[in-house]
């Protein structure tokens, strides 16, 4: 009886196979959601909906089509930027790159979207670890650079950063590389260079483009860390006459408007930037500016809301291994504006953990401390966050602050001026503190 045993299961197994091969349901495709106000306006929403119609078509007829999968899943990687809805379009990317690598794990270009996909979700070990897998595929590929220089950046690694960034311009310079020299140079405290590359990438993008006019942005955001006001305003009105209704150019604006204490004017342009996008950092931006308004009911309802579109992130981050936003450093700050210091502290730690040796997270962790009146605790994560010599305002006026308290009161003074003397507008709040010191003094 056991030498038919085998040649039973054999059977039964391919017939089992068969089964769900000629009878499994297909696997569900992500759908495109629509598009509502100034972001469904134009030709480039209508070549979205086209582009991805057709490809959802080549995948209804073959699900395994994976190169309709892949260019799906760079549409929605896209889609997320432009909408801000990186919940829904992030995690729909990922299943379609999911479905790639599991039938073929040495796909350069799933692997970078990946890649791509978790630095996005600030997931920055696993981006750097997919984007070294991919790099060993295609040594010759400049995007891959990019992604490595932008995981180096993230997880405090800024000399290795640095050779990425060489590498990706040696291969291709073009806006990303540009960008990426820029903000490389903004951290090592070469303002005036990182203004110089920027407006390279912005000059190299075609006009109109999400990724030019996003260049743009962050050449205006350079120039009002300069206290160059006008040229700012420049740039961010140029970006909203290429790319009608965008709402980092309303936000820029209102962040132009604000230093210059038109607070109505200020509140007028964020909330025309949060009608369209999902992102906490408007809802985070209209916080302070109700407060400078003296509305402080409203301030408090923006402080929610902010508070609960990152804390949602952090939920979704824990509960899925696969996806989900780290948003621990702006769930901190945000709790210092409702003043829940030991949530701060708490989450201020948490992204520390993370990466202890990103400058931005030790300024954080600082500032925290500070606000706390951990001043001995504050002095020494600063002294580590200013050893880059990055110049921006915030963090030399912050770095200033926290030097008085321990007692270094000539030096504190000397990296308050500094902050003002590079830029007058700097936070308000923040603008004051300083002033007031150096005035007691």
């Amino acid at each position: 009886m056991r030498k038919y045993f085998y040649p039973i299961l054999l059977v039964g197994f391919a017939a089992a196979v068969a089964a769900l091969f000629f009878f499994r349901k297909p696997e569900a495709v992500p759908q495109l959601k629509m598009r509502h106000g100034d972001l469904a306006a134009g030709g480039e929403w209508l070549n979205t909906q086209q582009a991805v119609a057709g490809l959802q078509a080549k995948l209804r007829t073959n699900p395994d089509d994976t190169k309709a999968q892949l260019l799906l899943a760079q549409a929605y990687m896209q889609e997320a930027r432009v909408t801000g809805d990186h919940a829904y379009y992030d995690m729909a990317a990922m299943e379609l790159l999911n479905n790639i690598t599991r039938r073929e794990p040495e796909n350069f270009e799933a692997l970078c979207c990946k890649a791509s996909l978790n630095l996005t979700q600030h997931h920055f070990s696993e981006g750097l670890a997919l984007a070294e897998q991919a790099v060993q595929l295609n040594p010759e590929n400049a995007f891959v650079y990019g992604l490595l220089c932008d995981a180096n950046v993230e997880l405090g690694r800024y000399p290795e950063a640095v050779r990425m960034a060489d590498k990706m311009n040696t291969i291709r310079p073009d806006l990303r590389a540009y960008a990426r020299v820029s903000y490389l140079r903004e951290i090592y405290g070469d303002l005036p260079g990182a203004i110089e590359a920027m407006t390279m990438a912005a000059k190299a993008g075609y006009p109109g483009l999400e990724q030019t006019e996003w260049s743009r942005i962050q050449l205006g955001h350079l120039y009002e860390n300069t206290g160059d006001l006008q040229n700012a305003e420049k740039q961010y009105q140029e970006a909203l006459n290429e790319r009608p209704g965008y709402s980092y150019a309303f936000a820029g604006l209102g962040r132009v408007e604000k230093a210059r204490r038109n607070y109505k004017e200020a509140i007028a342009y964020f909330q025309k930037a949060r009608a369209t996008v999902k992102d906490y950092a408007f809802a985070d931006e209209l916080t302070d500016l109700y407060r400078l308004n003296n509305e402080p009911a409203k301030a408090d309802e923006m402080a929610k809301e902010a508070i609960a579109m990152l804390a949602s992130d952090a939920k979704e981050a824990d509960d899925n291994e696969l996806m989900g936003h780290y948003a621990d450093r702006e769930l901190a700050y945000a709790y210092l504006k409702t003043k829940e210091l030991d949530k701060a502290l708490e989450h201020a730690k948490i992204e520390y953990a993370r990466r202890p040796d990103n400058i931005d997270v030790e300024e954080t962790l600082a500032w925290v401390h500070y606000k706390r009146g951990e001043f001995a605790e504050a002095d020494k994560q600063m002294k580590r966050a200013l050893r880059m010599k990055t110049k921006t305002p915030t963090l030399l006026c912050r770095a200033g602050l926290i030097a008085t308290k321990t007692g270094r009161l000539a030096e504190g003074q000397a990296l308050i001026r500094e902050a003002l003397a590079l830029n007058p507008y700097l936070s308000l709040d923040l603008a004051d503190e300083g002033k007031q010191l150096l005035a007691a003094r």
